[in-house]
């Protein structure tokens, strides 16, 4: 009997899943802005946000008919976060703001799961670019700064419920500037 039912749902699974339509297809253009949940960066004791992690990411359909109903597009991703750390003292305060730009290229891999829900993951490479600035008033002659950036790659999976053709809620993980993206996607 258990046999038969997950047969079954694996059958009605599949003609559900071979009728969405694809919903990312061939030259269709996206943008994401999102806002981060769950920062990769500056957690712990004194640490604060000054500038939640904030991103957006533009994407063009460049194949169609992947395993039949899929689409791949390619597009670039922004995102950008303000922390800062703070030590308190009799009165004075002293500490560093840090700052975060991530820009990257990405590669998605679209597989429409059900209906309205543009299901995705893929991969993206870029640059973090950080930057370390000193302040407060424990010594006027302290005035350190300091900039670095590194190669960054990430891994995300992500999903876009769309409210109309060109309109759509999106929610990604994985990392870049949060684990935890949520936002609005414009079909353009």
């Amino acid at each position: 009997m258990k046999k038969i039912v997950v047969t079954l749902f694996a059958a009605f699974l599949a003609f559900n899943l071979s009728a969405q339509d694809n919903m990312l297809t061939k030259g269709e253009k996206v943008l994401n802005l999102g806002i981060g949940l769950g920062s990769t960066l500056y957690t712990g004791s004194g640490y604060s946000s000054s500038v939640p992690p904030i991103s957006a990411s533009f994407e063009v359909g460049v194949k169609d008919d992947v395993l039949d109903i899929g689409s791949i597009g390619v597009g670039g991703y922004v995102g950008y976060a303000a922390n800062k750390w703070e030590y308190t003292y009799f009165g004075g305060n002293w500490g560093y703001k840090y700052t975060n730009f991530i820009i990257g290229a990405r590669g998605t891999f679209h597989y429409p799961l059900i209906e309205k829900l543009d299901t995705y993951t893929g991969l993206m490479i870029g640059m973090n670019i950080v930057s370390a600035k000193e302040f407060g008033d424990i010594d006027p002659l302290y005035n350190y700064s300091a900039s670095s950036s590194g190669v960054i790659w990430s891994w995300y999976a992500g999903g876009r419920y769309y409210f109309s053709d060109k309109f759509a809620a999106m929610a990604e993980i994985g990392y870049g500037i949060a684990w935890l993206n949520l936002g609005v996607a414009v079909k353009l």
